[in-house]
């Protein structure tokens, strides 16, 4: 007779406000009694109480840099220890546009350079435009519903506001692309799914879409046919903490990116009324020839401020509302990731009332509800390891992403003071 099944895993009776904030740190001497966690930005204790390292092992000091230079000093030699352990690396340049007859587009180069013995040639270099990379994306989404899928940035352009050819567009989007396949690269189980290995080596893309290799895994496919019947009773407590957590961090992210965009659209609104204030003072200047060396003075430090400020602008456009965007699309991925979980436990528990229904004298647990309890299990350490990776880079972009910005608003003032 086959075992019953294992309960599920669960936190204990302990609320959500006894769990710890997932950016606090386990010793109070290194964030100070000034900062205490927020109440409705928590974690568990699993994701939360482990130090910090990178995917080498190498511990990351949670103390603050001087300045974003030393950080990004330490980070440098952070990536150049891990070097040693990779394996495959991928990179995105070289954007071109194509001019069809029934379309106008943009492709990239994508470059490989590996020595996995998957791997037929050590080096390949493809080119693939947007919606193949949106491709991939599916494909990991349904051949491995239980893992985090990094996001890809937003395809909805507005006609009219944005030019998505222009130079400035190509140029974000190509380092998202970038960001995106790297990402993918450093997981321990997406770098090998079959569906990237053929994105980063076909030739011809289309014709592989067309074949329809079918390479779904039974972990897809089961967790594809889920039909809404089911309802869960409720989540574990580290889910949920986990899905509370992931509700106020896109607000709080939101509400930044909302504020980030309103501050550039001023910045930019600013800059062009220094640009024509400037040269009236140099027109002034050439009426006044006594004035002349103050005014042409004041015209100067004009000018010398509209470069500063068009450099922060560019700045806060280029480095810091990307990040904020590709964290936003994170946690809506992780939310799916997680309701996803939620529908494979529902089911479980739905056959588990069924199989207690049974009048038998020697009740035997089916093989397709073990089938479920092991997809759960799976869903659970497959979740809270993706959220754990999450969490380390997340704080590992954020920090320098915030310490980066700090110091370009430090040197914008420097020069707006010395001019």
């Amino acid at each position: 007779a086959a075992s019953t099944p294992k309960p599920l895993p669960s936190s204990g009776p302990k609320s959500l406000r006894e769990m710890p904030h997932p950016l606090a740190t386990s010793s109070s001497e290194e964030m100070g009694p000034a900062l205490t966690p927020s109440p409705d930005l928590l974690l568990p204790r699993s994701i939360a109480d482990k130090d910090l390292s990178l995917p080498n092992g190498t511990p990351v000091d949670t103390s603050s840099p001087a300045s974003s230079s030393s950080l990004l000093n330490r980070l440098q030699l952070d990536d150049d220890l891990d070097v040693e352990t990779r394996d495959l690396f991928v990179t995105v340049d070289d954007p071109k546009k194509h001019v069809c007859t029934m379309e106008t587009y943009i492709t990239y180069r994508v470059t490989t350079k590996t020595t996995r013995a998957e791997f037929d040639l050590p080096e390949y270099s493809v080119r693939r435009r947007y919606q193949d990379f949106d491709w991939l994306r599916n494909k990991l989404e349904e051949s491995q519903p239980t893992h985090l899928i990094p996001p890809l940035p937003e395809k909805f352009v507005v006609k009219g506001v944005v030019d998505r050819f222009s130079e400035e567009f190509v140029e974000t989007r190509r380092k998202a692309l970038d960001k995106f396949l790297k990402r993918i690269t450093d997981h321990p189980v997406l770098s090998f799914n079959e569906h990237f290995s053929v994105f980063l080596t076909a030739k011809d893309l289309n014709a592989y879409k067309k074949q329809g290799m079918a390479l779904l895994s039974k972990m897809g496919e089961s967790v594809k046919y889920v039909t809404g019947g089911y309802k869960l009773r409720s989540r574990p407590l580290e889910f949920a903490a986990i899905g509370d957590y992931l509700d106020t961090f896109s607000l709080k992210l939101g509400t930044i990116d909302r504020i980030a965009q309103r501050i550039i659209k001023e910045q930019l609104e600013y800059l062009v009324e220094l640009r024509e204030y400037g040269p009236v003072y140099s027109t002034w200047g050439g009426l006044e020839v006594e004035l002349s060396e103050p005014l042409e003075g004041v015209s100067a430090c004009i000018g010398n401020c509209c470069t500063a400020l068009e450099e922060l602008s560019e700045d806060m456009t280029e480095d810091f509302l990307p990040v904020l965007r590709e964290y936003i699309l994170y946690a809506e991925s992780m939310k799916n990731v997680l309701k996803k979980r939620d529908q494979v436990q529902a089911e479980y528990e739905a056959k588990l009332e069924a199989v207690a229904l049974k009048k038998e004298d020697r009740p035997k647990v089916p093989t397709d509800v073990e089938k479920c309890q092991d997809r759960v299990e799976c869903f659970n350490a497959d979740l809270k390891a993706d959220m754990e990776r999450w969490q380390n880079n997340k704080r590992q972009d954020f920090r320098q992403l915030l310490m980066g910005m700090a110091d370009k608003n430090i040197q914008y003032y420097e020069k707006v003071c010395v001019t």
